[in-house]
């Protein structure tokens, strides 16, 4: 019902002192209504902190740590490569939140995202790089109002100007199911997946995927701004 991540900041802003409904912005829309309904029911604003912090404490998971890499030809000899990235996306059943700074249609994750996208219960949160991507347009390379168009009803947020200078999107990484983190030198890109040399690394770890998806909720109406139709 709640991921450790959302368990832990609904807990921290009823331990603040906010409402319920400002709590409730930080569950997935889809699961908020029922949510909301069990936290009226314990009533007690105390118990449902001690609860949730339960859940969030039952969400910690161990750790494990492989390398991803893209070299050319059958070079890797060790560990996940990145054009397998995809069959993790594709196995999503939760969420896929992801960063890039340069987003190619000859990624394998173009069509990955999409299909994740359509699936119900999955969410799809991606961010880019608001030049990167809309500067010059070319055939091969969407602008942001094309990534948000593709991966509908998916969220596509885009950099914008923080304290008098423009951001750069240059986080590249991809969460999955809010447990998995891979974090790569790759662009979303075929070469990049399957010619250049990159290095990342793929995390199973909820306690990190969580912080992560922390960390971009807090600044996320700073630096970014959403996509709607254009």
């Amino acid at each position: 019902m709640l991921t450790g991540t959302e368990a832990h900041a609904v807990a921290d802003r009823l331990a603040d002192g906010d409402t319920v409904t400002v709590a409730m912005t930080w569950v997935a829309g889809q699961r908020r209504t029922r949510v909301r309904a069990l936290l009226d029911a314990v009533g007690d604003r105390q118990q449902a902190v001690i609860v949730l912090r339960a859940i969030a404490g039952a969400r910690a998971a161990h750790t494990s740590v492989e390398p991803l890499w893209t070299l050319p030809g059958a070079l890797a000899g060790s560990g996940r490569l990145t054009s397998q990235v995809t069959h993790l996306v594709d196995g999503a059943r939760q969420s896929v939140v992801c960063s890039t700074f340069n987003f190619q249609r000859s990624s394998g994750l173009w069509t990955a995202l999409r299909r994740a996208a359509q699936r119900p219960g999955v969410a799809v949160r991606v961010y880019l790089d608001t030049r990167a991507a809309d500067q010059r347009p070319a055939t091969w390379s969407p602008t942001t109002a094309q990534v948000a168009d593709h991966v509908k009803p998916g969220t596509v947020l885009r950099t914008k100007v923080f304290d008098g200078g423009y951001v750069r999107n240059h986080a590249k990484f991809l969460i999955i199911d809010h447990r998995f983190v891979l974090v790569t030198s790759a662009n979303f890109s075929r070469s990049a997946e399957h010619e250049n040399v990159e290095f990342g690394l793929y995390v199973d770890n909820s306690n990190l995927a969580e912080a992560v998806e922390r960390q971009l909720h807090e600044i996320e109406d700073l630096v970014y701004e959403p996509i709607g139709d254009e």
